[in-house]
């Protein structure tokens, strides 16, 4: 089955030249990735990415212009947006974070090696999130960095407002989401079926009005401080 199924196809979003022939050489490389444009900013993104309606964008976080947070906002306003892997260097985590707040799937690093890159490409692309283990470390600091108390507690109460509406058990749920688990170690903890935790994990998505288990997990940090 998998050798019939169709290429996922995938846009480029980076202001670098050099970056994007790289990434382009490592995607025409994969005979189930196929290239269908690429943009060199955020505009001319919004503008190819109506047009191909690919299945994952790789996009770069900064770019001048419109940048590609407010990109990522754009696309996944609109109905049945690609899935979208932000490419940093991490020179602003802040950045990163609004990125994934506002439904990116994850990030690597731009010195990802391509094997890896191809893996999170096809993680992506099946709708699951993608977030390295260096990458991770740097979002978490930024999510528990300094920030000032009102600001803090204004998120905090907000996040558990938001967390309010679930049952317990779609709670135990976020909160498993929210530690990294996937679905068979979820229905293994909670002592319910795959089906179960698959039902919940929908009802989540409902209502806390999100598009992936990150920004799930987001919310729940949020909560708990």
């Amino acid at each position: 089955m998998g050798s019939e199924r169709e290429p996922v196809r995938v846009v480029i979003v980076d202001d670098d030249q050099l970056v994007r022939m790289a990434l382009r050489l490592v995607i025409d490389g994969e005979p189930d990735l196929t290239l269908v444009a690429e943009a060199p900013d955020g505009d001319t993104a919004i503008a190819v990415i109506g047009e191909q309606r690919p299945d994952v964008v790789l996009m770069d976080v900064r770019m001048p212009g419109r940048d590609g947070l407010d990109t990522t906002r754009e696309l996944l306003c609109r109905p049945e947006p690609p899935r979208v892997l932000m490419l940093t260097t991490f020179d602003s985590d802040d950045l990163v974070l609004g990125a994934l707040r506002a439904g990116a799937l994850g990030f690597v690093l731009k010195d990802t090696p391509p094997s890896r890159i191809v893996d999170a490409v096809r993680t992506v692309a099946e709708g699951n999130p993608v977030l390295s283990p260096v990458a991770t470390a740097k979002v978490i600091a930024a999510a528990t960095g300094p920030q000032s108390a009102e600001s803090r507690r204004s998120s905090q109460d907000a996040a558990r407002h938001r967390l309010s509406a679930l049952t317990d058990r779609e709670l135990d749920t976020a909160r498993a989401i929210a530690e990294g688990l996937g679905n068979p170690e979820i229905a293994e903890r909670l002592h319910i079926s795959v089906a179960t935790v698959k039902a919940h994990t929908g009802n989540l998505f409902a209502k806390l009005a999100v598009e992936n288990r990150v920004q799930i997990a987001l919310l729940v940090r949020d909560a708990e401080g």
